[in-house]
């Protein structure tokens, strides 16, 4: 638990400080951040995906703790030095993709699958997405409390802080003793149900990639909305999400996994859409406010349901690949966003963001509409 609050305060700050070091601080452009993001996603797709096999046929303690390193280690050699290449070198370790929440898998995101693995372990189908909702939900709160501590310092020295915090962290593990099931390298017996969230999660990544990485700059390039200020809307987007995340086990209860997924990131892109139709500050600060938590509310009840539809040797590589093919396909529209960025093509992303988002439901519905039992394949 200490050891997922300690990354996420650290998070917290690096999704806030870290385009506002790159742009105002270095004076790079919108097509630098966006590779920097594209590069810092591929990375934590290919580390998430080796976690994952270490995760089932090595052990969780040594892995959570490999994958503790690499935030800190990415956060230090970025406060160290400005060079370009050394920050896409950090960028690349710390995993600082920002695709998303930290409940998905954003800053830091290479540890989440190991993390969601151990939490699936220690619960039971019947209560399991109500823990998803708490940890989630505290991880939220202490990454908006880290937001909010950016506004103490300037962007770099912020960043040295995330870092510290995050190294600090990882004593926490020694108190942390999964009980590990190693699995066997060889053909999933749950490949299928695999596949079919893999997918499903490609066309989520897309989506995700194209709008969440660039919502703070956003911000920053239309409105002018300085570090300090979007520190404090920063925190107010983040208490939202946490407190909505609480709702996950009532969305699972009365809606289902499906439907739940279909209705929060529905609405979510319908307000998106407000964003490049309107000039309109107030109006982009409470879609800004309202859309993350849309976006991640389901998040605990799609964790639950892949969980439980996977064999347990098999939970590790499962949660891994479905990370992989989502921040796979994200980094690519990353790229772009920013791109469209630096030529002031704004509102294009927000449209694609939509058709992808239908497209991402429309497979939910194909998948498992006709899946009302939790149970592996």
């Amino acid at each position: 638990m200490l050891f997922r609050l300690t990354r996420s305060f650290s998070a917290g700050i690096i999704i806030l400080v870290f385009p506002y070091y790159v742009l105002e601080n270095l004076h790079y452009s919108a097509s630098v951040l966006g590779l920097l993001y594209m590069a810092a996603t591929l990375s934590t797709a290919g580390f998430a995906l080796l976690f994952g096999f270490l995760t089932d046929l090595w052990g969780r303690k040594g892995t959570l703790f490999l994958a503790g390193v690499l935030l800190p280690a990415g956060a230090f050699l970025v406060f160290a030095s400005a060079r370009l290449p050394m920050l896409f070198i950090g960028a690349m370790l710390g995993g600082f993709s920002a695709t998303g929440s930290r409940a998905a898998g954003s800053v830091g995101g290479a540890a989440q699958p190991i993390q969601s693995a151990v939490i699936a372990e220690f619960t039971t189908l019947h209560n399991r997405t109500f823990w998803f909702s708490v940890f989630t939900f505290l991880s939220g709160v202490i990454g908006g409390a880290g937001m909010l501590a950016a506004r103490l310092f300037d962007a770099r020295n912020a960043i040295l802080w995330a870092a510290v915090i995050s190294a600090a962290g990882l004593v926490f593990l020694a108190f942390v003793n999964p009980v590990d099931n190693p699995g066997e390298l060889g053909r999933l017996k749950s490949r299928i149900v695999i596949g079919e969230f893999s997918l499903t999660a490609a066309v989520n990544g897309l989506s995700q990639g194209l709008i969440m990485p660039f919502l703070i700059p956003f911000f920053a390039l239309v409105y002018h909305t300085p570090q300090a200020k979007m520190s404090l809307y920063g925190f107010g987007s983040e208490m939202v999400a946490a407190v909505a995340i609480l709702l996950a086990p009532a969305v699972e209860k009365r809606l289902g996994f499906v439907k739940g997924i279909a209705l929060t990131r529905g609405i979510g892109a319908v307000l998106l859409l407000l964003l490049p139709l309107t000039r309109i500050f107030t109006l982009a600060l409470i879609v800004y406010l309202l859309t993350p938590a849309l976006r991640i509310l389901a998040v605990p009840v799609q964790q639950t349901a892949l969980t439980a539809m996977v064999n347990e040797t098999e939970m590790g590589r499962a949660l891994a690949m479905n990370q992989v093919a989502r921040l796979a396909t994200s980094a690519g529209a990353v790229a772009f966003t920013g791109y469209m960025f630096d030529l002031s093509e704004i509102a294009l992303p927000f449209y694609g963001y939509v058709v992808l988002t239908c497209l991402s439901v429309s497979l939910y519905f194909r998948f498992f509409g006709a899946k009302p039992e939790l149970s592996p394949e």
